[in-house]
């Protein structure tokens, strides 16, 4: 008789079962604002990473956000046993770019606004912070914006310049802007954010490199397309 009393309340809480329909109902919100999010960032994000991989990370985090506001909110005890869970997770990857950083804190602030109950001012406040988004994006881009990131690396003893590189691109009708450049005593590394409107012109810049040195490397990461 205990034991199935147990399994009784562990499946049947009264309390949750009258909220299940709303918690349904956020976790359903939460997973488009995510997908709406992702798609903001991969429009107008200027991270260096794939953004599109990273925007998969947006749904799991809303979501798991939602459900776990969505359990603790009503009860004290759970909250401190929350605190107390998290105080011992360790993240082991370091965010690299601080506009990652801010897409993270938004996803997790939709996450806690739709858990706690409060989806109308969420998504109100989420499409305004969209849209201030994309309008300072659309301002910000011009034909001149490049569509690849390419990233330079080589020995440090052969010492490639910031301008060596620019004098190539410029010279092959490839506009470009240094977005960082670092240099040590055994390496350097450099990445532009260039304007590449043919192939020939980055197999070009990869064959003028290697005149100077047959150690670099090469690599390039699509920003809004390539023609051939």
């Amino acid at each position: 008789m205990r034991i199935e009393e147990s399994v009784q309340n562990l499946l049947w809480n009264r309390e949750m079962m009258v909220n299940l329909p709303e918690i349904v109902l956020s976790l359903m919100l939460a997973a488009i604002l995510a997908m709406l999010i992702g798609q903001v960032y991969i429009r107008f994000g200027h991270a260096l990473s794939n953004r599109r991989l990273f925007a998969r990370n947006f749904l799991p985090i809303i979501v798991t956000t939602t459900l776990v506001i969505s359990i603790v909110k009503s009860s004290l005890a759970l909250s401190l046993g929350l605190v107390g869970a998290l105080s011992i997770v360790r993240f082991r990857t370091p965010i690299k770019e601080p506009e990652e950083l801010a897409y993270l804190f938004l996803t997790i602030a939709v996450g806690l606004g739709l858990g706690a109950g409060q989806a109308l001012i969420t998504v109100v406040a989420l499409v305004l912070i969209l849209g201030f988004i994309g309008i300072r994006g659309l301002l910000r881009r011009s034909p001149a914006q490049g569509n690849l990131y390419i990233t330079v690396s080589a020995p440090g003893a052969v010492a490639l310049s910031a301008s060596d590189l620019l004098q190539i691109l410029s010279e092959l009708g490839a506009p470009a802007v240094l977005k960082r450049y670092d240099l040590s005593a055994g390496h350097m590394e450099a990445a532009l954010h260039v304007e590449v409107p043919q192939l020939e012109i980055l197999e070009r810049f990869t064959q003028r490199l290697r005149e100077l040195t047959p150690d670099v490397r090469v690599s390039c990461l699509e920003d809004r397309g390539l023609a051939t």
